[in-house]
């Protein structure tokens, strides 16, 4: 009987994600923990809660969050 062979799986793998502490998110904006907790608890980042005490964020949504203001345009 002649046997099978099957090609090799290729891993879906997701973009590398790198997840900080809320502290450490607070000190790259220089924003306090408290500002990252109200972000989370608005739904504009999401909060991955590994325990009771550990929460991480993810840094890409964290800077997606704070965008630049508008400069320029018609003066009122």
């Amino acid at each position: 009987m002649p046997r099978t062979v099957s090609k090799p799986r290729t891993a879906r793998v997701a973009p590398e994600a790198h997840y900080v502490s809320p502290q450490d998110a607070a000190e790259r904006w220089g924003v306090s923990v408290d500002t990252i907790r109200r972000l989370i608890a608005a739904g504009k980042i999401t909060g991955y809660r590994l325990n009771n005490r550990i929460v991480r964020v993810d840094v890409a949504e964290v800077d997606a969050a704070f965008r630049p203001i508008p400069v320029g345009g018609a003066s009122a």
